[in-house]
């Protein structure tokens, strides 16, 4: 990946409160149903994570496609989706910043557990 955000959008996206995720289906061409998720930015780069972990429909097609489009800020993204980095900075830095993002949800707690967190993606635009 290649691109950066910009920082107007990035302060942008700490300030949406929810995102929808579309990764292309497998002829990589047609994009998925938008999924609503959560999203935060931890050193510059966007994260989200599925919350039924590797088994998520859209994290299983964002992990082999690798691209698609996210709705986020009232704008329309085209992305290229990477796995986040797995160490342990990382995921804290990720898990923190949600913590701090959706305090007081009945669902952040279960968004910090091990199934969620292994299925941490970057998006960085295309």
């Amino acid at each position: 990946m290649a691109k950066n955000w910009t920082d107007e959008q990035l302060k942008e996206f700490s300030k949406a409160d929810d995102m929808h995720v579309s990764p292309f289906y497998d002829d990589g061409v047609t994009y998925g149903t938008p999924t609503w998720i959560w999203s935060v930015v931890v050193n510059g780069k966007l994260y989200v994570r599925a919350a039924n972990g590797q088994n998520s429909s859209w994290y299983k097609s964002a992990m082999k496609q690798g691209a698609g489009r996210i709705h986020l800020a009232n704008q329309d993204y085209e992305v290229n989706f990477a796995k986040a980095d797995d160490d342990d900075a990382t995921k804290k830095a990720v898990s923190d910043e949600y913590k701090q993002k959706y305090a007081g949800s009945p669902y952040m707690p279960p968004m910090l557990e091990d199934g969620p967190v292994s299925a941490t993606v970057q998006a960085e635009p295309k």
